[in-house]
């Protein structure tokens, strides 16, 4: 049975190319492009794991992990961080709202990303 990610990215491109490689692994792969749909798809979908970014349309990526962290039914869903955002506090906040991991975008191969994703999963 194949694990379910869902990639909560508005990049198109990055969105994408993550998605595709992840299909190439054997993933089934959801994609949402603002945080409210992020919200509506991890609730109907209750996937095996979250790809998130944090700058997002209507909702951020904090505030989507923080209503999963108020959902019991959804709390448990690792999520990894993937964002443009660096700084130590927004590290620290990230991991502090219950993020499994913080990727910061520049630093990371999407292969790198996949492998993270592989790690978590086990």
């Amino acid at each position: 049975m194949a694990k379910k990610i869902l990639i909560v990215e508005d990049d198109k491109f990055l969105r994408e190319l993550i998605s595709r490689k992840l299909n190439d692994e054997g993933f089934e792969v959801l994609e949402a492009v603002d945080g409210e749909e992020g919200i509506k798809k991890i609730k109907e979908e209750k996937p095996d794991l979250i790809l998130l970014d944090l700058i997002l349309p209507s909702i951020d990526g904090f505030e989507v992990l923080s209503r999963m962290k108020e959902d019991p039914s959804l709390s448990s869903i690792p999520v990894i961080i993937l964002s443009n955002l660096g700084q130590k506090e927004e590290v620290e906040k990230g991991l502090k709202l219950g993020a499994t991991d913080y990727l910061i975008k520049a630093h990371f191969t999407p292969r790198e990303i996949i492998e993270k994703i592989k790690n978590v999963l086990k």
